[in-house]
C-alpha cells in the first residue's frame, strides 16, 4: 500500500537527451539508465551494445538513428528518456520527439565546444519551449576545457547558462550573486535579505521552467564522472504537475511511428487517462478527424515492448490500432502540433532494378514514409521517377540499407540535388472560376510576398454578408491543404500570403470541390502575372583552421558565393563564421579537409531560404513549362448554354463575375 502511494505522488519527467554528434549523447544515456537502476551493465557505442540503439544498422554503424527510449528511477522521480539522433541528417527524427519532453539534457563536449548543430539544438529547443539542462562532457579529454565551453555557451546560447558543479541544494553568497540577477524579484529579495535559505530551490525550479536559467554540470560520461552529481542536480532543479491532470479529459501527441509485426504510434499522454480498447478521437495536422480503437498498448525499454493496461498524464506509450495517426497528429483533446522547423533541403532520384515489382517498390517507400514522413516520396508517373527529400548523404546510405535488409530490394540514389522553393516579389491579383454543369465557386486573392521563412499564410477582407463562414472556412482549407507549386522550377511556393478579397457561392450548385478548384486556379493565375522568384537553400557555417590557411578559406567563400565576417583568432587558430548556397557549399567539408590535411573542420547548419544566386541557370535546365503541367491548370471553367468551357488565365479575369475593386 506504501509502494502504491509512493508511485503515486513521485514525479513523472520526460526528459530527451540531444548533443552534436560524437559529443557523448548515448554513453551518457547508459550511464543514466545504468545508475537509475534500469540496466544491470553499461552499454558503449564504440562496441555495438547501447541499450537504445536497438536496430542493427545503428549498432554497425555507432551513431543513432532512430529515437530510443526507456524509464529509470532516480529520487523521487521516474524519467522517460528519449535518445535522439546527433547527426544533422536525422534531425528531423530529432525535432517530432520535443514537443513531448518536459526538459532537456544538452550534452557539449568541453573538447569540440559548442558546435554549429548544437546551436541549431538550441534554437529548436527555445522555438518548442522546452527547459534546458546542460551536460559539459569529455572533461577527461587532452585539450578539453569546462570554464571555456561554459564562456562560448554563454556568447553563443545564453548568459543564464551557469555552472552548478558540486551544487546539493544549498546556495552560497557566491552562487547567489550569479543567480539573483537572473530574475528582478529575486534579485530585490536578495538584496532585501528577504529570501530564505529554503526558498531558493522553489525559485530556481521555477526559473529553469521558464527557461531563465540554464544549469550546467560538467563530467564525463564515459568514465562516469559527474553523472550522479547531475541526476542529483536535476532531481533538484525539475517539476511537473502530471498528477493533476489524470482526471482530465483524455489527450496525446503522436511523436513517432514504426513498423515491425504491427504498426505503432509512439504518445505522450497530455491529459486524462489512454487505456487499451479505448476508442479515441485521432485529429490529424491537416484538420481531418476520425475515430478508432485502439487495440493494444505497450511500453518501450530499449528494442522490448511490454504490453500495458493504462497510460497516465506524463508517460509515454506506444498504441497499435491507430491507422491514420502520424507523426505530428493528435489524439483526443490535445490540439495538433504545428509545422516542424527543420525540413530537407536536398532531394534524391531512387534507382532499382526493373525486374522488381513497382507496387511492391512504391509500398517500401510509402512504409518508410510513414516512419519519416520528411522523406515527402514522390512518384512522378509520366517519367517513371522516384524522388525522395533528404538531409544529407548519410541519410540516403541508411535509406539503400533499410530498403536492402528489411524489403530485400537493392536500392540505389543518384547525387544530392538543392531542393528549391519559389515566391514573388509583388502583389497581384488572383482569380479563379470553376463552373462545370451543376457546380459553382470563384474566389479573388492578393498574392503578396511574405516575409522569408513565413511560409503560405492567409488572411479574409471578403464581408461575412458576401460570402458567409463555412465557405471562407472551406477557401482557408484549400489554400493550405496543397503544396502549391511555382511556375518557374514547379518547385514548392513559400513566403506568401493570401488575402481573400471576395468569392462567390451557388445556393444550389455549389459543393466543397468546387471551391478547392476555384482556389487552386486562382492562385495558379495570379502566380502567371507575379514577379516570380527562384529561392534556394543557404547555410551558415563555422570554420576552424590553422592561421596560415585563413586566407584560402575566405577566398573560397567568395568563389561559392557566400559572405563571411572577419576572423577571430583563438590562440593558432583562425574560426571564420558566414553563409553560403548549400549548392556550393554542400561538399566543402571535404574540400577543406584535404588542403589543411585535416588540421581543419567546418561546421554547417542550415539558415533558411535566399534568392538564387544563379536563376537563370537554374530555371534552363529544370526547363520547366507551367502551362504544360495539366496537373496545376491556370485557366477557369465557366458554363455556356449548359455546358463547361475553358478559359485561358491570361482571359479569365474579364470573365469573372464578382466585381471585387
Amino acid at each position: 500500500m506504501a509502494d502504491k502511494e509512493g508511485r503515486e505522488t513521485e514525479k513523472r519527467i520526460c526528459v530527451g537527451i540531444l548533443a552534436h554528434v560524437d559529443a557523448g549523447k548515448t554513453t551518457l544515456s547508459e550511464q543514466l539508465l545504468y545508475l537509475g537502476g534500469a540496466l544491470r551493465e553499461r552499454g558503449r557505442v564504440d562496441h555495438g551494445d547501447a541499450f537504445l540503439d536497438t536496430e542493427p544498422i545503428e549498432r554497425e554503424r555507432g551513431i543513432t538513428v532512430f529515437s530510443g527510449q526507456a524509464d529509470f528511477r532516480w529520487g523521487n522521480s521516474v524519467y522517460y528518456l528519449l535518445d535522439t539522433p546527433g547527426h544533422t541528417d536525422f534531425s528531423a527524427e530529432m525535432e517530432r520527439v520535443l514537443p513531448a519532453l518536459d526538459f532537456a539534457i544538452l550534452v557539449v563536449s568541453c573538447a569540440e565546444g559548442v558546435q554549429g548543430h548544437t546551436e541549431t539544438l538550441w534554437r529548436l529547443l527555445s522555438h518548442y519551449g522546452v527547459p534546458v539542462l546542460l551536460f559539459l562532457n569529455k572533461i577527461d579529454r587532452p585539450g578539453a576545457d569546462a570554464g571555456r565551453t561554459l564562456s562560448e555557451l554563454r556568447r553563443k546560447c545564453s548568459p543564464a547558462a551557469v555552472l552548478l558543479d558540486g551544487f546539493s541544494g544549498e546556495v552560497d553568497d557566491t552562487l547567489a550573486e550569479e543567480l539573483a540577477p537572473l530574475d528582478d524579484d529575486l534579485l530585490s529579495r536578495y538584496f532585501d535579505g528577504t529570501i530564505a535559505p529554503d526558498e531558493w530551490i522553489p525559485e530556481l525550479r521555477r526559473l529553469v521552467r521558464e527557461r531563465r536559467l540554464f544549469p550546467c554540470f560538467s563530467g564525463s560520461a564515459l568514465r562516469g564522472e559527474g553523472v550522479r552529481e547531475f541526476l542529483d542536480g536535476m532531481e533538484l532543479l525539475t517539476e511537473t504537475h502530471w498528477q493533476e491532470k489524470e482526471d482530465a479529459p483524455f489527450g496525446a501527441m503522436a511523436y513517432q511511428v514504426r513498423r515491425g509485426a504491427s504498426r505503432l504510434v509512439w504518445l505522450k499522454v497530455t491529459s486524462g487517462t489512454l487505456r487499451c480498447r479505448d476508442e479515441v478521437l485521432c485529429r490529424a495536422a491537416d484538420g481531418t478527424q476520425t475515430r478508432e480503437k485502439v487495440t493494444e498498448l505497450l511500453r518501450c525499454r530499449g528494442g522490448r515492448l511490454t504490453p500495458i493496461e493504462s497510460a497516465r498524464a506524463g508517460e509515454l506509450c506506444c498504441a497499435a490500432g491507430l491507422s491514420s495517426v502520424r507523426a505530428g497528429d493528435s489524439v483526443g483533446d490535445q490540439p495538433p502540433a504545428g509545422p516542424r522547423e527543420l525540413t530537407p533541403v536536398l532531394l534524391s532520384r531512387a534507382q532499382w532494378d526493373e525486374s522488381y515489382d513497382l507496387r511492391a517498390v512504391l509500398a517500401a517507400f510509402r512504409t518508410l514514409e510513414d516512419e519519416e514522413p520528411a522523406l515527402c516520396v514522390e512518384w512522378n508517373e509520366p517519367l517513371r521517377e522516384l524522388r525522395v527529400h533528404v538531409m544529407g548523404e548519410v541519410q540516403l546510405e541508411i535509406l539503400r540499407e533499410l530498403m536492402e535488409t528489411r524489403f530485400g530490394f537493392s536500392v540505389t540514389f543518384g547525387d544530392c540535388e538543392v531542393l528549391y522553393r519559389e515566391t514573388i516579389e509583388d502583389t497581384v491579383h488572383a482569380c479563379g472560376h470553376f463552373e462545370p454543369l451543376r457546380h459553382y465557386a470563384e474566389v479573388h486573392f492578393l498574392l503578396s510576398p511574405g516575409p522569408r521563412g513565413s511560409g503560405i499564410t492567409f488572411e479574409s477582407r471578403c464581408p461575412l454578408d458576401v460570402l458567409e463562414r463555412s465557405w471562407q472556412n472551406l477557401i482557408r482549407t484549400h489554400v493550405f491543404e496543397k503544396e502549391h507549386k511555382g511556375v518557374l522550377l514547379g518547385a514548392p511556393l513559400t513566403d506568401v500570403k493570401v488575402t481573400l478579397l471576395i468569392g462567390r457561392a451557388h445556393l444550389k450548385h455549389t459543393e466543397g470541390g468546387d471551391f478547392r478548384e476555384a482556389v487552386y486556379r486562382a492562385i495558379r493565375e495570379g502566380l502567371m502575372h507575379a514577379k516570380n522568384r527562384v529561392l534556394e537553400p543557404w547555410c551558415a557555417f563555422s570554420a576552424a583552421v590553422p592561421q596560415e590557411y585563413a586566407g584560402r578559406v575566405m577566398s573560397d567563400v567568395q568563389r561559392l558565393y557566400g559572405t563571411f565576417s572577419p576572423p577571430s583568432l583563438e590562440g593558432e587558430t583562425a574560426v571564420i563564421e558566414g553563409r553560403a548556397p548549400v549548392s556550393t557549399f554542400l561538399n566543402y567539408q571535404r574540400e577543406l579537409t584535404a588542403f589543411t590535411r585535416g588540421r581543419g573542420s567546418v561546421s554547417i547548419r542550415f539558415d533558411g531560404y535566399e534568392p538564387c544566386h544563379n536563376e537563370a541557370e537554374v530555371i534552363a535546365m529544370r526547363g520547366y513549362q507551367p502551362e504544360a503541367d495539366t496537373e496545376n491548370p491556370a485557366g477557369s471553367v465557366f458554363c455556356s448554354h449548359g455546358a463547361g468551357y475553358y478559359v485561358p488565365w491570361q482571359e479569365a479575369e474579364s470573365h469573372m463575375h464578382c466585381e471585387w475593386k
